[in-house]
């Protein structure tokens, strides 16, 4: 691991940043306390929600942890698509007794707000989805002495992230759950990305910053693999999702090993952009029609998902995971974090030896 990332968590397990209420104070705090780097998700939060979340996970911990932020996304929906796109979810309003939202609630997700708050109160390190920040931000940042992370989803993207000046970058594989990090919205959601382990290998060779892998993993063996190939760390989610201490939904949590679910897909039926997440009805009903219109869809959709999670409906919720999710484990953060690094112990100690000892020269 590169000495920058080993001064900020004793593991190589990052628990990712999750927006709509999973990633709390009491998820990252227990993380960070068990060696791991915790993330708390500004995404769909006010600048002062997200400063009270700090605040309170400071009082939970001392340890280092990161706040992740959205780009403010660019104008290009197609207002029309939207409008036709909220005609269709009509019955859905109807079953749910309750009004569709407002698309245009807003694009930038309070960016301005948030930043400034991140430089009046510097946090040890911040993540950015959907899109590369300007060296300018990445700069003010690290003069506050925050590391900074980006995610990107090719190597054209990792060397966007590089040119940027960003300490680091976090490779995401086609396996995630969730919102696919691209850096530009892109037609196909037919799952024909790259997978994390090719895709790491790939940008080891385009970039020079540190790598944090994310896709799919659920395993210290993972994690091993991954650090193998070059990676400095791990990035998990839906690992996560399923702790004690996550702030989903019940029926998020258990839906991950229900057997009603049996796959995942990317879709843009809930948020106009594509995300990973378990087929229920809403996606199989409304994913092909949903138009390229981030975040006008998730603002339209947005009341239908609290609706049907206040119902404890499923088939109407937005129940992001990554392709291993039937490998969930229901388990204290902490616990889980313990159990990932003593997997990943083992994992390491069953490769052959290399020359630069039993993990072989391109762990760091």
């Amino acid at each position: 691991m590169s000495s920058a990332l080993t001064d900020l968590f004793p593991h190589p397990i990052v628990q990712a940043p999750m927006a709509g209420g999973v990633s709390v104070p009491q998820l990252a705090a227990a993380v960070c306390e068990a060696g791991g780097l915790g993330f708390l998700a500004a995404g769909y939060k006010t600048a002062d929600g997200m400063y009270q979340e700090i605040k309170q996970l400071r009082s939970l911990t001392g340890r280092p942890f990161g706040v992740n932020l959205f780009m403010p996304q660019p104008e290009y929906a197609d207002p029309a698509g939207v409008d036709v796109y909220a005609h269709q979810l009509a019955g859905e309003a109807a079953w749910y007794e309750t009004e569709l939202g407002d698309p245009d609630s807003g694009r930038d997700d309070g960016w301005d707000a948030k930043l400034a708050v991140l430089l009046d109160n510097p946090v040890p390190v911040v993540s950015f989805h959907f899109g590369v920040p300007s060296r300018e931000v990445i700069d003010s940042l690290r003069r506050v002495g925050t590391f900074t992370l980006v995610t990107a989803t090719t190597a054209d993207e990792a060397r966007a992230v590089e040119r940027a000046g960003a300490d680091a970058v976090i490779v995401q594989g086609v396996e995630a759950g969730g919102h696919q990090g691209t850096h530009r919205d892109i037609p196909e959601t037919d799952g024909s990305g790259i997978g994390v382990l090719s895709l790491v290998a790939q940008v080891r060779e385009a970039v020079g910053i540190p790598i944090v892998a994310a896709g799919g993993v659920m395993r210290g063996s993972q994690i091993a693999a991954l650090l193998a190939a070059g990676a400095s760390a791990a990035q998990l989610g839906t690992a996560f999702l399923a702790t004690h201490e996550s702030g989903a939904n019940a029926v998020h949590k258990q839906s991950l090993t229900n057997p009603l679910f049996v796959r995942t897909e990317l879709t843009r039926a809930f948020s106009g952009r594509p995300a990973r997440g378990l087929v229920n009805r809403f996606m199989r009903e409304h994913g092909p029609y949903a138009p390229a219109a981030y975040p006008e869809i998730h603002h339209l959709t947005s009341p239908l998902r609290k609706a049907a999670a206040k119902a404890g409906d499923a088939q109407g919720m937005a129940l992001w995971a990554g392709q291993g999710h039937r490998m969930a484990r229901e388990l204290p953060a902490g616990q889980l974090v313990e159990l990932l690094a003593g997997e990943l112990a083992a994992a390491r100690a069953a490769l052959p030896a290399g020359p630069t000892g039993p993990t072989g020269s391109n762990l760091r």
